[in-house]
């Protein structure tokens, strides 16, 4: 049996209350649930969003999405990225509803129980319809691999910058700076 979008909704609303904090998306007319993260993987997503948005916001580049703004895709997936970008040519207004389009910027975010492969897949999913960046962050490697079409990932540790020239020029950001910090 092959799911739409609305067969999705319909699912979600008949949900009992204990599975409200799982999320559903809808990947090649299967429905998928996808378990809340690990605070690690949400600290990381909440710091490069928050480093994300202090450089965005001022300069009107676009808008910033969490994992819980879906994406209706050009091949009928409702996918959510853990975070995303789209730049304000190509949303200029928000609408009260899931976004109909590839987001510029996707991130995925390696909890404790995900499968880099699938991560990864997800990611290339985005990129072959049409995303311009996407990138994995591993904390258990503290990694940052970043994929653009038609070039190899290039892979970052902690002595380098993670820079996206292409949507947001002269932004930079030590990927020390994505892993949550130790207090005394």
């Amino acid at each position: 049996m092959t799911f739409t979008v609305r067969d999705l909704e319909k699912f979600r609303s008949q949900l009992s209350p204990e599975y409200e904090d799982y999320q559903l998306e809808l990947q090649e007319g299967n429905i998928v649930v996808i378990g809340p993260s690990d605070i690690v993987s949400s600290e990381i997503a909440v710091r490069l969003t928050a480093f994300l948005f202090a450089w965005i916001t001022p300069r009107k580049l676009g808008r910033l999405f969490d994992s819980s703004g879906g994406f209706i895709l050009p091949n009928t997936d409702l996918r959510a990225p853990d975070v995303s970008f789209v730049s304000r040519e190509r949303l200029r207004k928000t609408v009260r509803a899931f976004g109909e389009l590839v987001p510029d910027l996707v991130v995925e975010i390696k909890s404790r129980t995900d499968r880099i492969k699938k991560l990864k897949d997800k990611i290339q999913m985005f990129l072959e319809l049409g995303a311009r960046v996407g990138i994995l962050i591993d904390p258990d490697e503290q990694t940052v691999t970043i994929y653009r079409s038609g070039s190899e990932p290039t892979v970052l540790n902690n002595q380098q910058n993670l820079t996206i020239p292409e949507l947001f020029p002269d932004w930079e950001l030590p990927v020390t700076e994505l892993w949550p910090p130790v207090f005394d």
